[in-house]
């Protein structure tokens, strides 16, 4: 073939080329391959009953009486909806009691199985059903002997499972998406109601009906949960669960402490009761910066130097209470609850008495928790 007919073919096979319906294949680059991003597991959270009002019933539909821990919590987890798609859920039936019968015996039981459940790892966070009236006793309680970061989140309600415009489900539902919550990880025991995250430690109940009752009136809330999106504000500052002195290995009971009010006129009537009746500590719900009239102030002292740990609170509800203002602590051999209420007070005695009896050391254990 002459070196013009070679050329004139090969122009001709590259204008076959360009002009053919679908032209040559050319090798293009594989289109990436898209992996499905991978779906969070649901937490495995655990329910712990324990009656209460959100476990309420009503004897007559649209009344205001009922009975409290009427329901069982398989009847709770199945009355609010769309508890599956926040976690794993798992229950079981503590106590079915109303708070205000809460005692020793419950408190051990309830907090032993929760420190077993925390334990295993396949238990992401724990959500206690309570009564409003003692919640944040108990609540405390579990702050202190509680040994684990995982989430622990006690709600309630203020009006029972059968009343109209009933609190208890959007409380639960809160309560979970809160222990399962990540972010909830380390901030020690977490009260939910009415939209907002409170710490057991800060936590009041104020209302004698309201659904707005708990209020943290001296540190503010940690955060708010709406409709099980969670954000938080604050962080805690005191000692709690994982960073605790204090634990129930080896305890079967705690010491007998004793609250005493302080009013008009009072005397050392209620004091003197409390040390015949085998009190190791009395706290005082005192008037004011935790003062009380001079005959109970008196009946304190005496009780003080036989040994009997005095502790002062305030009846107020907010504010602190502090050493060596109105009253000479030091001399009188008293410590201080500063910020916490009688009540907490109460709490944190108790479990302090199982460690010490000394007055220096009890006012560094309410300084720190």
């Amino acid at each position: 073939m002459s070196k013009r007919s070679a050329i004139s073919l090969a122009l001709a096979v590259l204008i076959a080329i360009a002009t053919a319906p679908c032209g040559l294949a050319v090798p293009q680059a594989a289109a990436p391959t898209t992996v499905p991003a991978a779906v969070p597991a649901l937490a495995r959270i655990v329910i712990l009953a324990t009656g209460g009002t959100i476990a309420g019933a009503q004897p007559k539909e649209g009344g205001p009486a009922y009975k409290s821990g009427t329901l069982s919590v398989e009847v709770l987890v199945k009355a609010t909806p769309g508890l599956d798609a926040l976690a794993v859920i798992t229950s079981e039936q503590i106590a079915s009691i109303a708070s205000q019968d809460m005692n020793d015996f419950v408190w051990f039981k309830l907090a032993r199985r929760t420190n077993q459940l925390l334990a295993s790892p396949n238990v992401d966070g724990i959500v206690v059903t309570h009564g409003t009236d003692t919640l944040e006793e108990t609540g405390y309680f579990l702050d202190l002997v509680l040994k684990s970061g995982k989430p622990v989140v006690l709600v309630g309600s203020m009006r029972p499972a059968t009343s109209l415009s009933a609190d208890g489900p959007l409380n639960l539902y809160n309560a979970v998406a809160v222990a399962a919550d990540a972010a909830a990880r380390g901030r020690g025991v977490l009260v939910v109601l009415n939209d907002e995250v409170h710490a057991a430690r800060d936590v009041q109940k104020t209302n004698s009906t309201a659904v707005q009752t708990f209020l943290s009136p001296n540190r503010g809330k940690l955060g708010e949960v709406y409709y099980g999106k969670v954000r938080y504000f604050n962080v805690r500052a005191t000692r709690h669960t994982i960073t605790s002195e204090f634990s129930l290995d080896g305890l079967e009971a705690l010491p007998r402490v004793d609250i005493v009010y302080a009013y008009e006129g009072v005397d050392g009537t209620m004091v003197r009761a409390a040390v015949a009746a085998g009190a190791k500590g009395i706290v005082l719900a005192g008037v004011g910066d935790g003062n009380a009239a001079k005959d109970m102030i008196d009946a304190l002292a005496e009780a003080a130097r036989k040994g009997i740990v005095v502790v002062r609170s305030t009846r107020v509800g907010s504010g602190i209470v502090r050493p060596n203002i109105e009253l000479d602590d030091d001399a009188l051999g008293f410590a201080v609850a500063l910020e916490l209420n009688p009540q907490k007070a109460r709490v944190l005695l108790r479990m302090a008495l199982t460690k010490t009896g000394d007055i220096r050391e009890i006012q560094r254990i309410f300084e720190q928790y």
